[in-house]
């Protein structure tokens, strides 16, 4: 099967390393992919919001199959825009249409949805720029921190959680009356607050059957002992033990089973993957987001324990048949450690060399934020690698990666030395 996958960054890395390992694989490419994607296959300088040229390269390219990483295509109807051509609508794609990636696009949505099927989350209401009084007056009932989110995609950065209420009202006008987040905070979700522990659950689906893949954690926080601004992630462990067999029973039970039947009610087709953000409020799950697509950096860390072939398993959802494949999951540990630039998540350099990459040893080097030009890889991104390790403990996968981020350099690097201290 000739392959194509849209995305630039770890997540994109990670898929083409672990599809070239599938004998079913043939030509690989990757739109617009890094300096490591290309050793695993063909960087296509394409964006991946530009869908004429993507559709026009798997035209040409004979592409089998598609395979899309981040959010903002997925949400923006590359599936659908697929979908009504009459010779892209036999490429699979993987990846939800326009109507599932709501799940991510609009927090709104996700919540009427997790409201409708009831489905645990937190309590919440909506509010518009016309209403921020009424918004003003919910925040007065709820009890300190409290969480708002813009509706839209905001790369990241359109969740506040804050501790004081005037602050959380003044936050809120800037939010709906001075488009702090621009198009993306034209509505905002207020939410209660759950205090517990994070944790992230992904399912692959071809809209009927679904494979629960391995839970994760990663590290938002820019500082050690989570301190600091918040950062597109600094790490990943997967598993995480406080999420036993119980727990994700629970999960399965509760907000799975019920997500992917609610999917079918609503005649929503889904074919992709479900990454669903949970709380675990004294052992019990609560959704806090949905997401259309895979984590980033918790693919370095899940993708490495999938044992089975991943193209096989994206067969099924294309076919509707994931329910009669194999799969298989390495009950060895995975550790991440994100290399950034220096100023991450501030301003930060581009374009310093990269060294020692030929040196790792007993790691994968996931590039995220990365290059090449005349024969030397640079960096060229906040978050530039993602060392991924599997140990027997957690301790012997953070050694790994610890080691191994020590012997790649490059000017500014920065990495945080306690990721998964705390589940040790």
């Amino acid at each position: 099967m000739n392959i194509l996958i849209i995305g630039s960054g770890g997540r994109e890395h990670a898929f083409a390393w672990k599809l070239a390992q599938s004998p079913k694989t043939g030509k690989l490419f990757i739109a617009p992919g890094n300096a490591g994607t290309s050793v695993w296959g063909t960087n296509v300088n394409l964006s991946p919001l530009d869908f004429s040229g993507i559709g026009s390269f798997c035209k040409s390219n004979q592409i089998t199959m598609m395979v899309v990483g981040p959010e903002a295509p997925l949400v923006e109807g590359i599936h659908d825009y697929f979908l009504a051509d009459p010779v892209l609508k036999n490429i699979p794609v993987i990846g939800p249409q326009k109507a599932g990636a709501l799940l991510e696009g609009s927090k709104d949505f996700s919540k009427q949805f997790m409201q409708r099927h009831h489905i645990p989350t937190a309590a919440y209401a909506t509010f518009f720029p016309e209403n921020i009084s009424e918004g003003h007056r919910f925040l007065d009932t709820l009890k300190s921190p409290y969480v708002l989110k813009a509706d839209g995609l905001a790369a990241g950065k359109g969740v506040l959680i804050l501790s004081d209420l005037k602050e959380a009202k003044a936050e809120l006008t800037a939010m709906l009356r001075d488009a702090k987040f621009g198009a993306a905070g034209c509505k905002v979700v207020i939410e209660e607050f759950l205090p517990g522990i994070e944790l992230s659950v992904f399912v692959l689906s071809d809209g009927v059957s679904y494979k629960i893949l391995p839970s994760a954690k990663d590290y938002k926080r820019i500082g050690e002992g989570d301190t600091g601004l918040n950062t597109g992630g600094m790490g990943a462990v997967s598993p995480v033990h406080f999420a036993d067999a119980a727990f994700l029973k629970k999960v399965e039970d509760q907000v799975i089973k019920p997500t992917i039947a609610g999917l079918k009610k609503d005649q929503i087709p889904y074919k992709g993957f479900i990454f669903i953000g949970l709380m675990n409020c004294n052992g019990d799950p609560y959704v806090i987001e949905y997401n259309c697509r895979m984590g980033d950096p918790e693919t370095e860390a899940v993708l490495p324990r999938i044992k089975s072939d991943l193209l096989d398993l994206f067969e099924g959802v294309a076919t509707g048949t994931l329910d009669s494949r194999s799969y298989e999951i390495d009950p060895r540990t995975s550790v991440v450690v994100m290399l950034t630039a220096g100023g991450y998540p501030g301003d930060y350099e581009k374009g310093d060399p990269i060294t020692g990459l030929e040196n790792v040893s007993g790691s994968v080097a996931f590039h995220a934020g990365t290059v090449e030009r005349d024969g030397q890889v640079i960096t060229n991104g906040g978050r530039v690698l993602a060392i991924a390790s599997l140990g027997s403990s957690m301790e012997e996968a953070r050694k790994l990666s610890f080691r191994n981020a020590e012997i790649i350099q490059y000017t500014g690097k920065y990495y945080r030395r306690d990721i998964g201290r705390d589940l040790e």
